[in-house]
């Protein structure tokens, strides 16, 4: 097995499965859900979906509907591997507040302590149209990377000048090894200073980093052996192995609404960086046992990785009163929303159009999977799919879908 790559067999026993109205869902609004996405496919909007929703440690829906690969017309499976892109930021926050409570890191560290390519990093500020480098106030740590305020974008995320020298240095391939990037982005300015506002970008990418190098092992072969394998996530990874291939969903060839077609990633290729920010392939049943894990506040099946406080506290607001840039940035934090150590953490009952408990916390990817967690309710729900353009469509459609069944 290549390094990063997924297990070809899953030996994990499954969340254990339960009629709906035992666990206080409704049966009616359960299959709504399910009707409401079919009528998606039929429309040929979506390719295909998985969907789970667990309430109480069980199952109360694991359906798949549609086409694995819409090119082939080959059906949809239950256990198919999607690529989850920034699905991945959860998993490698835990596995670096795995390393705190071991007594390895800080959060209030440094990133230089651990990454020195880091110790002369400017801040682009913009003067008349032109990038003019400043030293740092304040250097970023470790927890500005988790909640997304050291200053770090994504390239795709605007047009400024600093943004564009991210595309120019392609900044985002997958042929650098995950030293070679992190000095490569060492090389350009922050967007912003730290800790002066939130800002999604390759933060977790340069997390994947840090944790390589407190922990001594590559990115892949930690969450291997410390994540996955204890949690029984066998068919979660950085690649796809060839025999299990024919299992990995497709999106449509070209969008279904006329737009420009993302391009995703190669999941079959054994990449050279293992992107902690967005390169996992994953199963939905993989991906509930991370779940249930995290609402069981850090234990699974009697394996403890995380202590119920360190939950608690990563699934915290660690914002504040730091501002959300009015940029792209915005529209991934909704309103009533802080961030924590690696998910969006509700704040607010209302004030957001979606639906969800005070404490609640979700994020997604950016080839459409979406995930929530509502410890109130004891309740996560995940949507796998394929369809990037539409992406925010679905998150929203699914999430009210969901609470609509709750009943009781």
């Amino acid at each position: 097995m290549s390094r990063g790559q997924l297990r070809t067999k899953s030996s994990a026993p499954a969340l254990p499965v339960a009629a709906p109205e035992s666990v206080g869902l409704c049966p009616q609004r359960t299959q709504r859900l399910m009707t409401v996405l079919k009528s998606e496919v039929e429309r040929q909007r979506l390719p295909g979906a998985v969907a789970l929703i667990a309430r109480h440690g069980k199952l109360a829906l694991f359906e798949s509907i549609g086409a694995l690969d819409p090119a082939l017309a080959t059906p949809m499976v239950d256990d198919a591997i999607f690529r989850i892109y920034s699905m991945t930021k959860p998993i490698v926050s835990v596995a670096t507040m795995m390393l705190m409570e071991q007594g390895k890191l800080l959060l209030s560290d440094p990133v230089a302590k651990y990454l020195p390519e880091y110790a002369a990093l400017k801040v682009g500020a913009l003067v008349d149209g032109s990038v003019q480098l400043r030293d740092l106030q304040q250097p970023a740590t470790l927890q500005d990377l988790m909640r997304h305020t050291a200053g770090f974008t994504y390239e795709f995320m605007g047009n400024s000048p600093v943004q564009r020298q991210y595309a120019q240095a392609r900044i985002g391939a997958r042929g650098r090894s995950n030293a070679e990037f992190s000095h490569a982005l060492a090389g350009l300015p922050l967007l912003f200073e730290p800790g002066t506002a939130w800002e999604y970008g390759r933060a977790t990418d340069v997390l994947g980093r840090v944790l390589e190098v407190a922990s001594g092992q590559t990115l892949g072969a930690y969450l291997q052996a410390q994540l996955f394998k204890p949690l029984g996530m066998t068919d979660t990874g950085f690649s796809v192995p060839l025999q299990q291939q024919h299992r990995i969903a497709e999106p449509f060839a070209s969008d279904p609404e006329g737009g420009l077609q993302m391009r995703v990633i190669d999941v079959r290729e054994v990449p050279a960086m293992e992107s902690g920010g967005g390169g996992l392939a994953s199963t939905a049943s993989d991906y509930a046992r991370f779940l249930q894990f995290m609402l069981n506040q850090g234990e699974l099946d009697g394996v403890r990785l995380l202590g119920p406080r360190t939950v608690n506290f990563m699934t915290a607001d660690h914002l504040g009163n730091i501002p959300v840039n009015a940029g792209a940035s915005r529209a991934l934090l909704p309103a009533g929303h802080g961030f924590g150590l690696g998910f969006a953490v509700r704040k607010e009952l209302g004030v957001a159009s979606m639906p969800g408990s005070v404490g609640s916390y979700f994020w997604g990817g950016m080839a459409g999977t979406t995930f929530f967690v509502d410890p109130a309710e004891d309740l996560f729900a995940c949507l796998m799919l394929q369809a990037p353009n539409q992406r925010e469509y679905y998150r929203m459609l699914f999430r009210n879908l969901v609470y609509a069944t709750l009943v009781d």
